[in-house]
């Protein structure tokens, strides 16, 4: 999960300004968590300690309101509404959320189901579900089985032959059936975390999800260097700490 967070926060300040390099300050001191954290805590938070996944995004949210870069127009308009529904998206917002699934469970369909769940209170189009299968599954296997070759396979199954990675290929497009592939397309090409996040950051797009997704599949793999997990923690609250510190304790 740190490592979907560590992306997030890479990205943070790209988002709307894409480097399109490699090269570039991985972490300033205006970089800090957004939405896509928010929600990765509250997923986490739910699987872990028995919430409803709709609760809990609810309740985590409201306690950060303006995170840097705001919310999604839909998702905000969930937030605020007086009975939240689903809204049939298939944004991105289902995928980066869900990192966590892919280590608290034992098996590929209670990660499956457990992902289904998280995004069908507020992504419940197919491909959202979909997006937010793919992600957590994605760490699953990666955990499990330390394969990129069938890692690969595996996601060309699911959306067609995966794009080239490329510095400032990838458009602005707020949808799973982007941010996934692409998210895989940067794991695939790195050479370990910190390579990962660089380019999932320098891909184009929206950087902070494509790199919060791409994170938790290099953490998957890779494992996270020690001096970005105490950099990424320095910038998040107390609260979101102890839910990463219960996590951690959770999956070692």
């Amino acid at each position: 999960m740190i490592g979907a967070i560590i992306g997030d926060i890479a990205g943070s300040v790209y988002e709307f300004a894409n480097v399109r390099t490699e090269d570039f300050p991985l972490l300033t001191k205006e970089s800090t968590f957004t939405d896509d954290t928010i929600c990765t805590i509250a997923i986490a938070d739910a699987a872990m300690n028995g919430w409803n996944f709709k609760d809990a995004l609810l309740d985590w949210c409201s306690q950060y309101p303006h995170p840097m870069g705001g919310y999604g127009a839909s998702f905000a308009a969930w937030l605020n509404s007086r009975n939240p529904q689903p809204y049939y998206s298939f944004g991105n917002g289902a995928a980066m959320r869900v990192s966590a699934l892919g280590w608290l469970y034992d098996t590929p369909l209670e990660v499956a189901y457990a992902a289904s769940e998280s995004a069908s209170v507020t992504h419940d189009h197919p491909e959202g579900i979909k997006g937010a299968e793919m992600a957590a599954l994605g760490v699953f296997f990666l955990r499990t089985y330390r394969n990129k070759g069938k890692f690969k396979t595996w996601m060309e199954a699911q959306y067609g032959k995966l794009p080239k990675y490329a510095p400032g290929s990838n458009p602005f497009e707020e949808t799973c059936q982007n941010a996934v592939p692409v998210a895989a397309a940067c794991f695939l090409a790195s050479t370990g975390f910190e390579d990962a996040i660089r380019k999932a950051v320098a891909v184009g797009g929206d950087s902070d999800t494509i790199a919060a997704i791409c994170g938790g599949f290099a953490e998957a793999y890779y494992g996270v260097p020690d001096w970005l997990r105490d950099e990424a923690m320095k910038r998040l609250p107390e609260t979101m700490k102890d839910v990463i510190k219960q996590f951690e304790s959770r999956v070692r």
